[in-house]
């Protein structure tokens, strides 16, 4: 049986092309690489032809594309069979939505809000102006309406096998309300010509039987469609009369759609009316991602009753549960979860690994949300780069990016920027949908209602555009002292950017952010609305700051790329030793399984990719002359019309730092892999291109560039010298990975590992890092390393083997000391020496057992700047391991000996008995 607590996760991203059955022919490969979970991206119902899984369109089914329940049948034997357990990522906040495939929203569309399924939706139905009735916005059309009406875009059809009537947009299914069959079958029979046919009377004799249908009924409904479907000749008379709402053939024909189509529970609009006007919940800005509401009950059972089967059958061992700042409230979500597992297992019940994924800012620490293990790691694989990254490099490269950008290096006034224009563009409806419920709270009590919804949307979005991570936390109780000291902060910080006349607005936002609005004695206010606008707020600031960092800062603010990462700061300093060891001290005591990553599907690199661009820190001297003369050798390759220079300055020397992270020169599909990731770039970077306003003259101008200083012909001077220095930061970049990899698996907490990197990763932005691994290759190549001669390995670590074998070198040791990495303390072990700061050394430890890691940084001193790989006596100075013994001896150990070949190092050792005494009374004063 597989622990309960992972030793190690494997993401693996399933598609139709790496489905069940070839996931499962991959398990023995994992198994001897050390794993103990596979850790498989979403597999339930996905729209046809997903990459990535998160489009669900059925929680309650298995993806057909993936082999349905037949494949996961023989996936889950495979791992039954060699003691592996699954952790599935779930996906609680969002379904796909639009097209022609989720049962639930096309009830929804015509059904309207009495649709059993409308409590699943988050829409504001009444948003919609001039309108009589409420409905919700769907921006699917290419084009404005008016152009996709008069092009006969827009078709009305007839199912005659289901007896219904639906308008397409292409591949967009609109199923008609059935109230208004009456009206379609009198004007289909009339323009048939067909009144006093058989067929023709039964179904204007239908159509009045059903007038009363004004409203919709489930129950007449069904019995409507059945008697439709079952008139003899009665397809062949719609299908002649389906010409009367044919528009484009003509004005009256057209008319007639559009009146038909105004008549129903939802509008349709041209895709740029969504950023203003959409009226559902989205995931982040993707009109075809709708959110959830899990806290209805209903909807929660539903969606996870293919979850509460595979736990009960005891084929689903841990739940990674996607985008948790997207629930209206988390707190109630895990509560109702752990009923639910618990439920599942009956008898047998016995721990469930459960982790979150969750942005984590800067000292931020994640809520105790009931049986969650921890987050997915995106906030120590940042800790890890900030330890590993020279930062006396930092200051220098600050000064080369303000030289560029012409602005100061810091981050607030780029990130506050970025959060402008997302709320201009991407989310304004989102944010118009809480400025008005604020305005109806405020209109509710004659004490606030002169606070003017003009004003009271600018105090929101300064709350906003000061609101420094990514949500709070209140339930229905109210906040927390955390939550409440935050919101309190980000409103005295938006108050000081407010020059118009407070007269109390601020307050009165705050009081509604924390609900004290709804405390006795205060002027009375709609409890729902108060409760509905604070918590809303919570699932608005989570997405406005992923867009607004993750998807536009990180692409404009180009200091040093290794640290523009999920969960990180751009413009974060290093990391001392010290911090480190004190941030693994207090994991061990708050959530010591949460997973550690180095790499996910939503990093912006590979995690080899950062490792190298870290080496800049390293030599940036060197790199500032490089960037100059590469300027100068491509000044030609630039593509100038006017004021437009493509790419931009900044935009320049960020591709520089993507080329030597990703640089192999042979890589053929290098060129395609920068281009496609130059495009996204500047989508992202929403300043010379976006994706919702495309400048194609620029984005054709990088793409020139691009092809030109990748041509050995047009630019043979420029390769050479990039070449040249990318093997030099190649080389630091492997021995950072190396470190980075260590560090992962032996600090407290489940190391991750993304698929294919076990080798050298150096993709970039998905879907780039969503390509095949090759993992016959990879297994034969494991099989090659099982006595791994390291100094050989060493010599050719090009070839990724020596990446290989010590990853495998360190899950097994993980798999022989599993309670000292699972349960085991964390103690810092002093460096001494001119090397010192050289070295981060720690013991992990649980009884007498315990483990000995070294990890050496900042190579350029031992490598001739990244020219030649460190020699063992390249290193001066001793680690202190008192009370520890190892093979090579106890209490200081030399570090020439301890690294050997390798900038690493993790020993066995036994601790002395009155140490390991020492040990337990120091974890016992630590948890009282």
């Amino acid at each position: 049986m597989p622990p309960a607590i992972p030793i190690a996760t494997y993401r693996l991203q399933l598609t139709a092309d790496f489905n069940f059955d070839a996931a499962a022919q991959v398990v023995p490969y994992l198994k001897a690489l050390g794993i103990s979970h596979v850790y498989a991206s979403p597999f339930m119902k996905a729209r046809k032809g997903s990459t990535h899984g998160y489009d669900v369109i059925d929680h309650t089914k298995f993806n057909p594309e993936l082999g349905g329940e037949d494949g996961f049948a023989r996936l889950s034997a495979a791992l039954k069979q060699n003691d592996l357990g699954l952790i599935l990522d779930f996906v609680p906040n969002h379904v796909g939505v639009h097209f022609a495939d989720n049962p639930w929203w096309l009830d929804v569309l015509e059904w309207g809000p009495v649709s059993p399924h409308a409590v699943s939706f988050d829409i504001d139905w009444d948003q919609l102006p001039y309108r009589a009735r409420g409905g919700v916005l769907l921006p699917i059309l290419g084009s404005s309406y008016g152009q996709a009406l008069e092009r006969g875009e827009i078709e009305l059809r007839y199912d005659a096998a289901e007896g219904s009537f639906s308008a397409w947009y292409f591949e967009h299914r609109l199923p008609i309300a059935p109230e208004r069959y009456g009206d379609v079958l009198r004007t289909i029979v009339r323009e048939a010509g067909a009144e006093e046919s058989a067929a023709g009377r039964a179904m204007l004799a239908l159509a009045a039987r059903y007038r009363g249908l004004r409203h919709p009924n489930r129950i007449e409904a069904p019995a409507l469609k059945a008697e439709l479907r079952a008139i003899d000749g009665g397809a062949d008379i719609i299908a002649r009369g389906l010409v009367a709402y044919r528009a484009g053939e003509g004005p009256t024909q057209t008319l007639a759609l559009h009146r038909l189509l105004e008549r129903q529970h939802y509008k349709l609009g041209h895709w740029r009316l969504a950023s203003s006007d959409i009226n559902y919940r989205r995931f982040f800005d993707v009109n075809t991602l709708a959110g959830l509401r899990v806290e209805d009950a209903g909807t929660f059972e539903a969606s996870h009753s293919l979850v509460r089967r595979l736990i009960a059958e005891d084929r689903l061992q841990g739940l990674r549960l996607d985008h948790i700042d997207g629930l209206r409230d988390p707190a109630q979500y895990f509560q109702r979860l752990r009923r639910l597992i618990r439920s599942a297992q009956g008898a047998k019940a016995k721990p469930f690994y459960v982790v979150v994924e969750k942005i984590l800012g800067e000292d931020e620490k994640l809520p105790k949300f009931g049986g969650v293990h921890g987050t997915t790691g995106y906030e120590w694989m940042n800790v890890i780069s900030q330890v590993m990254v020279d930062g006396n490099g930092l200051d220098p490269l600050s000064e080369i990016w303000r030289q560029i950008s012409n602005q100061s290096p810091a981050l607030t006034p780029v990130l506050r920027a970025a959060k402008r224009r997302v709320l201009e563009t991407l989310l304004t409806s989102e944010f118009t949908v809480l400025a008005r419920l604020l305005a109806r709270i405020a209109s509710g009590h004659y004490s606030t209602r002169d606070f003017s919804g003009d004003s009271l949307r600018q105090a929101l979005e300064l709350y906003v555009l000061h609101f420094p991570v990514y949500r709070t936390y209140l339930t229905g109780a109210g906040p927390t002292a955390h939550d409440r000291a935050l919101i309190n902060a980000t409103i005295e910080r938006a108050r000081v950017d407010w020059f118009a006349a407070d007269e109390g607005i601020f307050d009165f936002l705050r009081d509604a952010l924390t609900m004290d609005l709804l405390k006795p004695g205060r002027p009375p206010h709609g409890v729902p609305r108060v409760r509905r606008f604070a918590l809303k707020v919570q699932q608005f600031t989570g997405p406005m700051m992923a867009k607004s960092l993750e998807d536009t800062t990180f692409y404009r603010y180009h200091r040093l790329l290794a640290l523009n990462e999920v969960g990180g700061d751009p413009a974060a300093p290093a990391l001392s030793a010290e911090r480190f060891h004190a941030m693994m001290q207090a994991r061990v005591h708050e959530l010591p399984h949460g997973m550690t990553a180095t790499a996910t599907h939503d990093t912006k690199r590979g995690e080899d990719a950062r490792a190298r661009i870290m080496a800049l820190a390293e030599i940036p001297g060197e790199w500032t002359s490089a960037v100059a003369r590469w300027k100068v050798l491509n000044a030609p390759h630039l593509v100038l019309d006017g004021e437009m220079r493509a790419p931009s300055a900044t935009f320049e020397y960020m591709l520089y730092q993507a080329l030597l992270g990703a640089w192999d020169p042979k890589d053929t599909s290098l060129v395609a892999r920068i281009q496609a990731y130059a495009l996204k770039s500047a989508r992202e970077g929403k300043q010379e291109t976006s994706w919702l306003n495309p400048h194609a003259p620029y984005e054709a101008g990088v793409k020139t560039f691009i092809d030109r200083i990748l041509d050995r012909k047009s630019a043979p001077e420029f390769l050479d010298a990039l070449d040249t220095l990318a093997q030099r930061t190649a080389l630091i970049g492997a021995l950072n990975s190396l470190g980075q990899a260590t560090l992962k698996a032996t600090m407290p907490g489940v190391p991750d590992f993304y698929q294919g990197t076990e080798t050298w990763d150096l993709s970039l932005v998905d879907p780039d890092n969503r390509r095949p691994v090759d993992f016959t290759e990879h297994a034969e190549t494991l099989a090659t390393v099982e006595r791994p001669d390291w100094d050989a390995l060493a010599q050719v670590w090009q070839d990724g083997r020596l990446k290989l074998a010590w990853t495998r070198h360190l899950l097994r040791l993980r798999n022989e000391m599993r309670e000292v990495f699972t349960n085991g303390g964390y103690e810092p072990l002093a460096a001494s020496g001119p090397h010192r700061d050289h070295v981060i050394a720690f013991a992990r430890r649980h009884g007498r057992d315990a483990v000995v890691v070294a990890v050496a940084r900042w190579f350029a001193p031992f490598t001739q700047g990244g020219r030649a790989w460190p020699r063992p006596e390249s290193f001066e100075g001793t680690i202190d391991c008192a009370g520890l013994a190892t093979e090579l001896g106890k209490d200081k150990l030399q570090l020439p000996a301890l690294l050997g070949s390798l900038p690493v190092a993790v020993l066995k050792a036994k601790a002395a008995t009155g140490a390991t005494r020492a040990s337990r009374r120091a974890s016992v004063r630590s948890h009282s």
